[in-house]
């Protein structure tokens, strides 16, 4: 049985390989399946040539995020046209399996963690099992709507790396996480999978229940060589959800790449908490080739941080901000606008924050209210959400405490008030690719920085 796993092209300035398909593939390989990536995002493939390219396989494999939901309808349905047996996951499908089942015509939707129940699935099809005969806890289906998470997989270090020679670093646009980094090819990598946290807006807690697992630092720094040495990676970006959560954890995985002598620069753009680093931590860190870090500083507001659930102080906030920046690391915070209680001050008060603090960079979003998360649950999202809304960059949600216009307005203000300074236009300059100006303008046209 031949199977591809695929994502469909949707707009973005972020294309990375795709680790959750990587993972998937190399998965399959290592239980003798026959499986082959096709990213549609990075190759740029429109659904029908995603849909001509599996002609020679049994099942296709589609991960799912919200944002481009209606690009998965789109493709689920050709492919299904086209005689191919359907499975959806990822997150979207994990948040609202029956929903995905419903719209996109789908043969199956994986729900939660996906190498274990996908090989399990496809072992089932390859026994010529019958859908009505399929029933399996993390899989529904027509027959079997039972949406029951799949088992975590209890150790992480008994799934093979990613698919690296399919999702190969060198041949992915440059379009990296954070904008601008420091050398091409760039890997994203995860160390640890998981956030034991609560944030109301963050799908997380629902995803993986607030537990939080880890690889084994000596199989990350494997994996580390093997990318330098075999890919020709330069930078390595960890998108765990908190790199430093358990400080033991961060620290082998920095000795472990001094140990063994890696030359490589790595960064952590998915965002660390501000109290769970020291300035003993970052210089290690730093000493290991860390050369960025960012933030999920969200509001300048502490009645906001206490309104999501961050658990998080401002003073505790900016002191991180500012040991990083002593020991010398490029620091960039990540904001949102339009939490529950933002108003016009609060808004003033959150760029004025970024502003006070010695970031490098700022990332400035409008609240997305995101399947899973607390809030979708709490305003009843599901019967007003808009799929067609550009995530992140429009008003999905508007809170009670300030108009539309001012919401609609903060965007460019936050980021022209932010960047154009000398300090961040010197930074911006040394570390921008010419490679890169077709996304950085994709970038100012989403975020309404200027009108081009």
């Amino acid at each position: 049985m031949k199977v591809v796993v695929t994502r469909p092209r949707y707009h973005t300035h972020i294309i990375t390989p795709p680790l959750g398909i990587g993972y998937l593939s190399s998965y399959l390989k290592s239980k003798k399946i026959d499986c082959q990536v096709i990213d549609g995002l990075n190759l740029d493939l429109s659904n029908r040539e995603i849909v001509a390219r599996v002609r020679h396989v049994d099942v296709v494999g589609i991960s799912v995020l919200s944002y481009y939901f209606l690009e998965a309808i789109d493709l689920a349905k050709k492919l299904k046209k086209a005689g191919k047996i359907v499975v959806i996951g990822g997150p979207h499908a994990s948040t609202l399996p029956l929903l995905t089942l419903q719209k996109t015509g789908a043969d199956y939707i994986a729900i939660g963690e996906g190498e274990e129940v996908f090989f399990k699935l496809i072992n089932q099809l390859k026994q010529g099992k019958r859908k009505k005969d399929i029933k399996l806890d993390g899989i529904i289906s027509s027959s079997y709507k039972k949406p029951v998470f799949a088992p975590f997989t209890k150790n992480l270090s008994s799934l093979p790396m990613p698919d690296w020679d399919q999702i190969d670093p060198l041949y992915y646009k440059k379009a990296p996480h954070g904008g601008i980094v420091s050398n091409f090819p760039v890997a994203p990598m995860l160390t640890t999978r998981g956030c034991p946290y609560e944030c109301k807006f963050c799908a997380s807690p629902f995803l993986w229940k607030r537990k939080i697992r880890f690889r084994d630092p000596s199989e990350v720094v494997r994996e580390i060589e093997y990318l330098v040495k075999k890919k020709g990676v330069k930078e390595v970006q960890f998108e765990d959800d908190n790199f430093t959560l358990d400080r033991a954890h961060a620290e082998k995985v920095c000795k472990g790449i001094l140990k063994k002598k890696i030359k490589v620069a790595w960064c952590t753009p998915n965002g660390i908490r501000a109290d769970k680093v020291d300035k003993k931590l970052l210089t290690l860190m730093k000493k290991a080739g860390c050369y960025s870090v960012a933030f999920g500083i969200e509001s300048g507001n502490q009645k906001i941080l206490a309104n999501i659930l961050k658990h998080e102080k401002l003073e505790i906030i900016k002191k991180a901000v500012i040991m990083a920046h002593e020991v010398g690391l490029l620091t960039q915070g990540f904001f949102i606008f339009g939490l529950p209680g933002e108003t016009k001050e609060t808004v003033d008060e959150t760029i004025n924050f970024a502003k006070s603090m010695p970031l490098d960079k700022a990332q400035f979003l409008l609240l997305d209210i995101i399947p899973g998360s607390a809030l979708w649950n709490e305003l009843k999202f599901r019967s007003r959400v808009n799929w067609r809304i550009n995530s992140f960059h429009e008003v999905s949600w508007l809170p009670p405490t300030i108009d539309k216009k001012t919401l609609s307005n903060v965007l460019p203000k936050a980021f022209l008030g932010f960047y154009l300074r000398p300090k961040q236009i010197f930074v911006f300059l040394k570390y921008f690719k010419l490679s890169q100006f077709p996304f950085l303008l994709r970038r100012v046209r989403d975020f309404k920085i200027i009108k081009v």
